[in-house]
């Protein structure tokens, strides 16, 4: 099975994740996307992370409804910070039957030559990339393992969505209901 490998933190998980991931799974050759919840990304400081499984809680309530979706916590059981090259030899490991592409946004691109080993990123799994806001010049335009999906350019950030929380605004319509109200139950992010 062709599997697509979303990335991040989905701190917390919203709908510009789930608009992405499906549009991943229903009009490129991918067969699923699994969203690969990351403790700790290694660009990132982690002050305003939520627990690794509660991200992971949210993200499984937000694509229970979708077959196309699975949640994955292969990074929970690894070093931190993760890298990606170490998840992606991990899960080649323990899904050898399942061929890998990584899901990145446009914005990303420009820093992922400072990726540990992104030229073998490259050149064994390949990128599906998706358009992003205000992304940069980057070098992968012609690469032969760089495929750019057309897919909605949404600009909805968890940042945001930690401030309006804070703040006690409405998230409604920016995460599926069941995000919203595990985040209400638990008190997430005030």
């Amino acid at each position: 099975m062709k599997i697509g490998l979303f990335f991040g933190s989905f701190n917390p998980i919203h709908v510009g994740h789930l608009i992405i991931a499906n549009t991943m799974a229903t009009t490129t050759d991918l067969e699923q996307v699994w969203f690969i919840v990351s403790p700790q990304n290694p660009f990132k400081k982690n002050s305003s992370l939520l627990h690794e499984f509660d991200r992971f809680d949210l993200v499984q309530r937000a694509i229970s409804d979708n077959a196309l979706l699975r949640a994955n916590d292969i990074e929970f059981h690894m070093p931190k910070p993760s890298y990606t090259i170490d998840t992606l030899v991990r899960l080649q490991e323990k899904y050898p039957q399942h061929e890998f592409r990584l899901i990145m946004g446009e914005d990303n691109l420009a820093q992922f030559p400072n990726w540990k080993n992104y030229g073998k990123i490259l050149e064994y799994t390949g990128l599906y990339v998706y358009p992003r806001p205000n992304s940069k010049a980057h070098a992968f335009g012609d690469h032969p393992n760089v495929q750019f999906v057309q897919a909605p350019l949404l600009d909805i950030s968890a940042t945001f969505l930690r401030a309006c929380i804070k703040k006690g605004q409405s998230i409604r319509y920016m995460v599926p209901e069941p995000v919203e109200q595990l985040i209400k139950i638990k008190k997430f992010y005030q």
